[in-house]
């Protein structure tokens, strides 16, 4: 693949990744936090006290996180956030789905519920997640102002 092809391949999923953080965020964010703590209460997971940090929390993660992905800042540490974000969320979901728990996933607010097509959905954006996690941590690093196709200088004899 061409690097101009390969690099607009991660800026376009970056993007997309970036507006998914965004919409989640903002589908919990125009509701009550309580609403969302009923979402995060169905998995059984926490305690009360739990319960209300991440109701309360979360959502401004995520809008923190997609507005980093979009503008592209920091994408290794990012990229290594949203991953390990979505990682937690599908393991989550799986468990519950596992379990045959009829819920709400939450992942865009009240309505949307835990199903395979959620799984795979969220497991598709953890795909992607990791895709540019790895791209971002292998991208060789070099001086500022030297162009990626620039030669190192001849050594002379």
């Amino acid at each position: 693949m061409k690097p101009q092809i390969a690099r607009a391949a991660m800026v376009a999923g970056r993007l997309f990744l970036g507006g998914i953080f965004l919409y989640a965020a903002y589908a919990k964010l125009r509701l009550p936090w309580i609403s969302f703590a009923a979402t995060v209460q169905s998995y059984q997971l926490l305690p009360d006290s739990a319960v209300i940090f991440v109701a309360r929390t979360l959502p401004w993660f995520e809008l923190v996180l997609g507005i980093l992905l979009v503008i592209g800042a920091g994408m290794r540490w990012v990229g290594a956030a949203a991953s390990a974000l979505l990682l937690a969320f599908f393991a989550i979901m799986v468990r519950a789905y596992a379990l045959g728990m009829d819920i709400d996933c939450g992942c865009f607010g009240p309505g949307d519920r835990l199903s395979g097509m959620t799984l795979l959905r969220d497991g598709l954006l953890l795909s992607l997640s990791l895709v540019l996690t790895i791209a971002a941590f292998s991208k060789a690093r070099r001086p500022p102002g030297i162009p990626q196709t620039a030669k190192p200088p001849e050594a002379t004899a």
